[in-house]
């Protein structure tokens, strides 16, 4: 039954090592555990490493505030985000960090080859310099202007008013985050390494299969811009490895992150007597496999594979990117108490739970991934209470009372045995290809199946008839046989569960033991395997994200289940603004002249309003309620006086006036019949 046996190592992003692990962390370790445990049921070899990623400015920031080494703290912190992860069956062979000798050595090995192959260069670029600090500061360090709309206290790279980019040089009136001085631009020779040397090789590379489809057209979008040389070191004071035969420059965290793949496994290696290079060299039969969210797409499916081909290592066989989760249909927030911590929840609930509704919903595609708290207690109790662990428990009973604790010697159905065998092609491929959801879908119309079964050879009943008991007995072994495949089929989500089923079946899960039907088998007393899934426990764990708001900022908001279908939605009011500022925005009638969808966005149409004096060009996120079409002609309301914003697209010139929850339920404003370009609304 089994093929060759694969050798295969697996990756995770390295989180990042000045905060705590949360349920977004936690979507992308568990996928990777499932699909890693997958493998080894399998009986291939498969290794799997992680790392805290430990260097950059942030984390030597936030060490001086708490008035300890940085070495100090991201040990410390690397040890919480292990314990975390362990606790949520995360099981690496490896969880390291990127602050060590073998992640030197290694950085220093790729830079010196990307080096001596004519891919590094150097020139003089001007940065914002704290004079107080005494450092450059990095973008997200520097607050000020927008040049573009004029709004205050903004980010140095990028405005969350206008949503204009630009350059730290640009902001007007920077002041520094670090220290709140003015900075003053100083001049400083940096390091770049080539990457547009690298574009025929990307192009081809994204489009052999290694990513998906989707942010494989994602990723043209830079090559259309044109690829740009990548600034790859920062100046002191800096957390991290100095360049080589450069005192006082350090490696940009983005150059050391990735390495520490290479750094942890080789840590791993070197205490298991494995050769860590095989896994890293060209032209082998080994398969590298990287698990990230689609927010670091870019460094992990551009300067990345770039590095490795430019300092002779192989390119990954697959970059398995994924999407955020949000709570209730909605970003996580901690007002709401729905950003929450890993071990905020494994205060309150299994850990397995998460696991099993994260299978249920994870697919190979780059959309955000829902939990919904309703579905969440509902799916767990409805699908493992209620349909896998009630096989067993209806069954068990009577094997133990009356059949002395052993199987039946029959099959008392043998198609159906056969049905639920037949299934592991499917489920095994749906796995392997990352649709965890459809895998899941099948594994419980199976369930469905068994305890339709039950229910129809009803052996409560004909357990008291003195002639039918060899039939009870057949029956209920079948119904043993069943859930001990389904529990085969759950064993990589649900790695506890299936050592208690195992513990409970007298036995030892492989993927084979699919075919391998034990008759006649001794199995043990049943015990409870899983709790349902306690509601008021829910809400617990949501209030305890908000007490970690109320020490910090006074929130006092409550939420409960009930409450969260109806206040998904909604969110927090805004601080409020003056009857004088409201006075200032320009509410004019619109006509709209022209609609048309907008090419590679889901969720816009470029709309041509006539306000009377001139035409503007407006980009609305209406497109899932209306036809560009039916637009034409119709009258709207829009604001006249908003900064333009510079899109994608093109540039926005204002912006419609429109309600609803969303989908289909949008509503653009229609003023009265008599309205006309250009008057304005008060």
């Amino acid at each position: 039954m089994q093929s060759k046996q694969r050798r295969i190592l697996v990756t995770s992003a390295l989180p990042y090592a000045n905060g705590s692990i949360h349920l977004g962390h936690l979507l992308e370790h568990i996928q990777t555990d499932i699909w890693v445990r997958f493998q080894r049921l399998r009986g291939h070899q498969c290794y799997s490493v992680c790392a805290d990623d430990a260097h950059g400015t942030p984390v030597m920031l936030k060490a001086q505030e708490l008035g300890i080494s940085p070495e100090e703290m991201v040990e410390q912190t690397r040890a919480e985000h292990q314990q975390d992860l362990q606790d949520f069956l995360v099981n690496y062979d490896n969880y390291y960090i990127t602050h060590s000798p073998e992640n030197k050595e290694l950085c220093e090995l790729v830079y010196n080859r990307l080096n001596e192959n004519g891919y590094i260069s150097k020139r003089t670029i001007s940065q914002l310099f704290d004079p107080e600090k005494e450092m450059f500061l990095p973008d997200r360090f520097v607050k000020g202007t927008c040049p573009k709309c004029g709004a205050e206290d903004q980010n140095g790279d990028s405005c969350d008013v206008c949503g204009a980019t630009y350059s730290p040089t640009e902001v007007k009136n920077p002041r520094s985050v670090v220290s709140g001085a003015t900075p003053v631009l100083r001049d400083s020779e940096h390091f770049f390494f080539d990457l547009p040397k690298f574009e025929s090789m990307l192009k081809e590379w994204i489009r052999s299969g290694a990513i998906q489809n989707e942010m494989a057209n994602k990723l043209e979008e830079w090559f259309e811009q044109g690829l740009q040389q990548w600034d790859i070191s920062r100046d002191a004071p800096y957390f991290g490895f100095e360049i080589p035969n450069a005192p006082g420059k350090f490696f940009y965290v983005w150059v050391d992150a990735p390495v520490g793949y290479m750094a942890s496994f080789k840590n791993y290696a070197n205490k298991h007597g494995i050769d860590d290079s095989e896994f890293w060299q060209t032209g082998n039969d080994t398969e590298l496999y990287h698990f990230i969210g689609k927010d670091i797409t870019y460094f992990h499916c551009l300067f990345w594979p770039a590095m490795l081909e430019g300092a002779g290592f192989r390119k990954p066989t697959g970059v398995n990117i994924h999407g955020f989760v949000t709570v209730n249909g909605a970003k996580m927030s901690k007002s709401k108490g729905t950003f929450i911590k890993g071990r905020t929840y494994l205060d309150h609930l299994n850990p397995e739970y998460l696991r099993y509704y994260f299978a249920s919903k994870l697919n190979d595609s780059v959309t955000d991934i829902d939990l919904n708290f309703e579905d969440f207690v509902q799916k767990v109790n409805a699908d493992l209470v209620g349909k896998v662990v009630n096989i067993a428990s209806r069954c068990a009973g009577f094997i133990s009372k009356k059949f002395d604790g052993k199987l039946s010697n029959n099959i008392e159905n043998p198609a159906l045995l056969e049905e639920f065998q037949v299934a592991h092609n499917a489920i095994a491929q749906a796995i392997e290809e990352r649709h965890y959801h459809k895998a899941i879908r099948d594994i419980m119309a199976l369930a469905d199946k068994a305890n339709q079964y039950i229910d129809a050879q009803a052996p409560w009943v004909t357990i008291k008839d003195e002639n039918k008991q060899d039939f009870t007995h057949d029956v209920c072994s079948m119904g043993i046989h069943l859930f001990r495949i389904l529990m085969v089929y759950l064993t990589p989500v649900l790695p506890s569960l299936s050592k208690d089923a195992q513990a409970f079946l007298n036995d030892e899960f492989t993927w084979d033991s699919i075919q391998d039907i034990k008759l006649g088998h001794s199995i043990n007393k049943f015990k409870a395997m899983i709790q349902r899934v306690d509601a008021d426990k829910v809400n617990a764990m949501v209030e305890a994200s908000k007490e970690h708001l109320k020490a910090t900022s006074q929130g006092t908001e409550k939420a409960s289940i009930s409450e969260a279908a109806t206040s998904a939605d909604i969110e927090p009011i805004a601080d409020t603004i003056s009857f004088e500022d409201f006075a200032k925005i320009d509410f004019r009638i619109a006509k709209i002249v022209h609609a048309e969808a907008v090419e590679k966005a889901d969720k816009l149409l470029r709309l041509e309003l006539d306000i009377g004096t001139e035409q503007r060009q407006v980009f609305a996120g209406i497109k899932s309620a209306y036809k560009a079409e039916d637009l034409i002609g119709k009258h709207t309301v829009m604001v006249a006086n908003l900064a333009p914003r510079k899109m994608r697209f093109g540039m926005s010139e204002g912006m419609v006036l429109a309600a609803g929850p969303g989908g289909k339920d949008i509503y653009i404003l229609e003023p009265h019949s008599g309205a006309t370009p250009g008057m304005r609304v008060k």
